[in-house]
């Protein structure tokens, strides 16, 4: 059985470099539009008022991906690991892209 411990400990590295370097360049960006006289405000996002709905529907998908997952699985269409990994992934995505349209059709509303 493949060791995935060793890949997750570089994962989390790299995870944990690319973030800071983020942070920093992302510091040194507004400190540069600052000296600049940028207005601070410009810095302000505003809050996504779906996150609920796009974290449910996610979980959702999620949810659906390890049933269907299991049920390939069971029948032996695919292997354990593909099964899975596919089916979170493919329903998963599924749930956001639904999402992206709802929040699109909501603010047309609006």
């Amino acid at each position: 059985m493949l060791e995935l411990t060793p890949i997750f400990v570089l994962l989390i590295i790299f995870g944990f470099i690319y973030g800071i370097v983020f942070l920093a360049v992302r510091k040194k960006e507004r400190m540069t539009l600052l000296e600049k006289g940028a207005d601070p405000k410009t810095f302000h996002f505003e809050p996504m008022k779906a996150v609920t709905l796009k974290w449910g529907l996610v979980l959702i998908g999620v949810a659906i991906g390890i049933l269907m997952g299991n049920i390939l699985d069971t029948y032996g269409i695919l292997d354990d690991e593909a099964s899975y990994f596919s089916m979170i992934f493919l329903f998963g995505g599924i749930a956001l892209v639904i999402s992206y349209f709802l929040e699109k059709k909501h603010s047309r509303n609006k």
